[in-house]
């Protein structure tokens, strides 16, 4: 009896604590609960045109990453809706459904290194947070890296290294990765992406046409170092920028 009393307790005292934080900012339980509508609608039971995404533990992480602290104040209204969003310099935050699908591709595990090409604002790293045990992001826009580190560190991620860079090269001293995800387009596998992945690794990469459609594309390298590239679905990133090209 005591302990039925004693967990009926806890269970209103943690109920008193929710219903409190929420009285205190109402703000953040509506965004919550736009997580919760994004990823349901958008990602696990998406639309007849897309394949849902249905690993328990990227949900989790989609639900968790509060997407709306990415995009510029004026653009939170927007953050969860099924689309892109611009976060300056010709750079986009990507669709969540995308962000998604290119971390189930991945198959990451906690142990995990994992490398990002192209952080933008950071918000595919503090998913893939979440989920491995560390993780390295390049972006080639030092203004878009400097907001992404200082974001990154507020919002706590403290697995994140954030370098600004060509991601072209990857992040060599710090390589070999167990997986490696370009959120940027390229015409080619970059030659280094592939010499730093690990053997048994795995690689999510947009490859295309600047500006046209490309495919999402796994590379993955067996244990003996042989190369083996799988195209998936279309989609349209913006291009891979390289040295000597920012404006």
């Amino acid at each position: 009896m005591l302990k039925r009393s004693y967990i009926l307790s806890s269970l209103l005292l943690a109920l008193g604590l929710v219903l409190e934080a929420s009285a205190k900012d109402p703000a953040e339980t509506e965004f919550r609960l736009l997580r919760e509508r994004m990823v349901k609608e958008q990602i696990s039971d998406a639309p007849d045109y897309r394949d849902p995404v249905k690993d328990p533990r990227v949900l989790s992480a989609m639900r968790t990453v509060p997407r709306h602290l990415f995009v510029e104040r004026k653009l939170q209204s927007a953050a969860y809706g099924d689309f892109p969003l611009p976060i300056g310099y010709g750079q986009t935050i990507s669709q969540p459904y995308i962000v998604a699908l290119m971390t189930e591709m991945l198959e990451v595990k906690p142990e995990h290194k994992a490398l990002e090409v192209g952080a933008g604002s950071g918000y595919q790293a503090a998913v893939l947070s979440l989920l491995v045990k560390e993780v390295y992001t390049i972006e080639i826009v030092e203004a878009l890296a400097l907001q992404a580190e200082e974001r990154l560190k507020r919002l706590k991620y403290a697995n994140v290294s954030v370098r600004a860079g060509d991601g072209y090269y990857g992040w060599e001293e710090v390589a070999p990765f167990d997986r490696i995800i370009v959120t940027c387009a390229t015409s080619l596998v970059p030659p280094p992406l592939l010499k730093q992945l690990k053997p048994g690794g795995r690689m999510c990469i947009p490859v295309g046409a600047a500006y046209s459609v490309q495919y999402l594309t796994m590379v993955e390298k067996s244990e003996t170092g042989s190369i083996t590239m799988r195209k998936s679905i279309p989609v349209r990133f913006v291009p891979l920028t390289r040295s000597g090209d920012e404006e």
